[in-house]
């Protein structure tokens, strides 16, 4: 983030909070983006909206937190580049809620932010030359994006290195090609819909990756059927396709997205959801081993702890009496960098002179061992839920998402071959 930036930060958040790309959005078509350090921002869905309100509280282990409700706006600065800015619905910009989008609003709006960027700028004492060449930069950081997307059409999986100087998880910006496309595409639909609207309403939510320094992310597309009760007979013949096309018709579940850390090579491994249609039964329990191989070793001490949360979160889903979780996904989350200490018999001064290599076990007694890692399990994406509670829908169904359900158990079947292969 530029001076610029961290300095408007500063000034903070009763007027506007500037968003950024979340980077560790590995799957789905909905722009995420970070609005702090513990929480991320996505376009507010009615429907969805209303399962995060009206959720058992049987299920909310296994959901993000649900903070609210902020309104976004798009805002240009004088070369052209766009930011997104979050402010409350009841806040010091009377009521963004009920704000008249004239074609006079985004100027208006843009020239407060702009003097508001001026003096920001001689406050910190930033010259007109770091203030072009930043701009040069961007620039060139942008067509570099461009190219990525590019790229990214034609690669479905990526590899990227993650620089080591300095702390990890803060050198994640622009490495992840899925969360910047899109943002990309948010801010062009936002853009072309300017004339008419420039204020959205999006939904708050726990940041799930915020407690894991270098987080590896599995975004999985649950169920046998995608399409919700609304869709268009082309939209469901085409969700139908994919769902026969793919390992969501045969066991349930299939791969929408995936970011791994790879230990041995300091790399980010990416995986997108066009590859993840494409697997066979097999090619997705090789993924799955993938997902929990470091580029060193199988993270073995991670398998209980999943297979609990999943069987948990199975027995929780049996009981929902009507939900359908259509094109719903499911994130298993845990930390690629490791927390490790040495043998009981290690002396704890010498923990300073140990050093990556000594990680074999032919260190002896300064060996490292992995301790156990905490793992997450969460239901994400709620767009085409139905439940009869939500009065509005037309279509009542009755029992347990067995489509959901079935993936779900298919998943555990797996995780658990994985696991025991891997200890003959």
């Amino acid at each position: 983030m530029s001076p610029a930036f961290g300095a408007m930060e500063v000034e903070h958040y009763s007027k506007g909070v500037l968003l950024e790309p979340f980077v560790h959005q590995v799957g789905g078509h909905s722009c995420v983006l970070r609005f702090n350090d513990t929480t991320i921002c996505k376009p507010l869905i009615q429907r969805e909206h209303q399962f995060y309100e009206t959720l058992p509280t049987e299920m909310r282990k296994f959901t993000p937190q649900y903070e609210g409700v902020v309104s976004v706006s798009f805002e240009e600065d004088e070369d052209g580049n766009l930011c997104l800015i979050a402010y409350p619905l009841n806040g010091d910009h009377d009521n963004l809620e009920n704000l008249d989008n004239s074609d006079c609003e985004p100027k208006s709006k843009l020239l407060r932010w702009t003097n508001k960027k001026t003096m920001l700028l001689e406050n910190e004492k930033i010259s007109k030359e770091w203030v072009r060449q930043h701009r040069k930069e961007e620039k060139m950081k942008n067509h570099k994006l461009e190219e990525e997307f590019e790229w990214l059409k034609k690669s479905e999986v990526l590899y990227y290195t993650v620089e080591k100087k300095g702390n990890v998880s803060s050198q994640f910006k622009h490495h992840n090609p899925w969360s910047m496309k899109c943002h990309q595409q948010q801010l062009q639909r936002m853009k072309e819909n300017a004339k008419h609207r420039n204020q959205y309403k999006f939904i708050l939510l726990e940041n799930l990756t915020s407690r894991y320094e270098v987080p590896c992310v599995l975004d999985l597309k649950m169920g046998t059927r995608q399409h919700g009760d609304d869709a268009s007979e082309e939209k469901k013949a085409n969700q139908i396709r994919k769902c026969q096309q793919s390992t969501s018709a045969v066991i349930g579940v299939r791969v929408c997205g995936m970011q791994v850390y790879q230990a041995g090579t300091g790399q980010l491994m990416f995986m997108n959801k066009y590859h993840g249609r494409k697997l066979s039964v097999q090619g997705f329990k090789e993924a799955l081993y993938q997902f929990f191989h470091n580029g060193k070793y199988l993270r073995r001490e991670l398998f209980e702890s999943v297979i609990k949360k999943l069987t948990e979160l199975k027995s929780v889903l049996e009981k929902q009496e009507s939900y359908r979780f259509y094109s719903s996904s499911l994130l298993i989350i845990y930390d690629g960098k490791e927390r490790q200490e040495v043998a009981v018999d290690s002396d704890p001064e010498d923990l300073e002179d140990l050093s990556e290599e000594s990680s074999d076990e032919s260190a002896g007694a300064y060996a490292y061992k992995p301790t156990a890692s905490t793992v997450d399990v969460r239901m994400i994406d709620f767009a085409h839920t139905t439940c009869k509670y939500y009065g509005e829908d037309s279509v009542v169904h009755e029992g347990q998402d067995t489509g959901y359900v079935f993936g779900l158990q298919n998943l555990i079947d797996i995780i658990k071959e994985i696991r025991d292969e891997s200890s003959e």
